[in-house]
């Protein structure tokens, strides 16, 4: 090939790569738009006071209630939950698949927490409702395992692929001069691991934290199963709850077309979208953090 013919095609590759890129921010952007122009519909009949501070969810009564107050403390709360078992289980898988599992074992444990990643949201749902649920009503004595803790446990288990491989490059791509010099120091590789390592993955470790939340805040179908979708302001995660993502899935198939209720859905979903775009560029923020060290 002639350096010309190279140079087109470098030339064309390089457009293409170009506009598949104004493609996707196009879309993406196109899709904030909708969601901002059909919010602005909706606050139009409804004060954004009532609508952020307001206790009730409950489009179908006389009034129209439309807060989303209990749909974001909902959110949160199964959230949070998930966060609060993945983040540590995954960390620490994380440390020992890098640090200490012989190459054998590897081998086996990280194709097996990848395929956790390929389960079908749907399926995992379903395990919630006839394995998680009962065993959670079985244990603290109640009539209905379908609430928050549900939820929680079956996002973190969704999530931990995300924080196991973010979190395990972040520990591979600390330097091992690093642990060379903490070992020569008398450290053992417990104290490397927590005094060296860990810290000085940090940078990665926050990003694989925030794109596990990211993940688990976009999930619908298995917290729309497990969670009992009760639109009240929990009181603690043994409550039924409903999350933003699973109020959306229920209501937009039955809504009445520009409707205030309809309008309403389209609200909440620009509310998730900046939550969850916020959590995402805070990781990728991290991540760059994260490469820059250690270029």
């Amino acid at each position: 090939m002639s350096i010309k013919k190279r140079e087109k095609t470098d030339w064309v590759l390089k457009q293409l790569f170009k506009a598949t890129g104004l493609v996707t921010i196009g879309l993406l952007g196109g899709i904030f738009i909708m969601l901002i122009y059909n919010s602005i519909a909706f606050f139009a009949n409804i004060s954004p006071i009532d609508f952020f501070t307001g206790a009730q969810w409950d489009p179908g009564s006389a009034k129209g209630n439309y807060s989303i107050l209990p749909l974001l403390a909902s959110t949160g709360l199964v959230a949070l939950g998930s966060m609060l078992i993945a983040v540590p289980l995954g960390i620490f898988t994380a440390a020992f698949l890098s640090e200490f599992a012989p190459s054998k074992l590897q081998a086996v444990l990280k194709p097996i927490i990848e395929m956790l990643a390929a389960i079908p949201s749907v399926a995992i749902g379903f395990l919630g409702i006839v394995l998680v649920g009962p065993g959670i009503a079985k244990i603290f004595g109640i009539q209905n395992g379908l609430n928050a803790l549900n939820g929680s446990i079956l996002l973190a288990v969704m999530a931990l692929p995300t924080i196991v491989t973010i979190s395990e490059d972040a520990i591979n791509a600390v330097p091992k001069s690093y642990r060379e010099a903490s070992l020569a120091l008398g450290a053992n590789k417990w104290e490397t691991l927590f005094k060296v390592t860990l810290p000085a993955a940090l940078p990665g470790l926050i990003a694989a934290v925030m794109l596990g939340l990211g993940r688990a805040l976009g999930e619908t179908m298995t917290v729309l199963m497990a969670t009992g979708n009760a639109s009240a302001i929990p009181r603690g995660f043994l409550d039924s709850v409903r999350t933003i993502t699973a109020t959306i899935a229920i209501e937009m198939g039955e809504v009445p077309y520009r409707t205030t209720h309809y309008f309403a859905l389209f609200a909440i979903a620009a509310v998730l979208f900046l939550i969850t775009l916020s959590i995402n560029l805070l990781g990728e923020f991290f991540a760059n953090r994260l490469r820059k060290f250690h270029a």
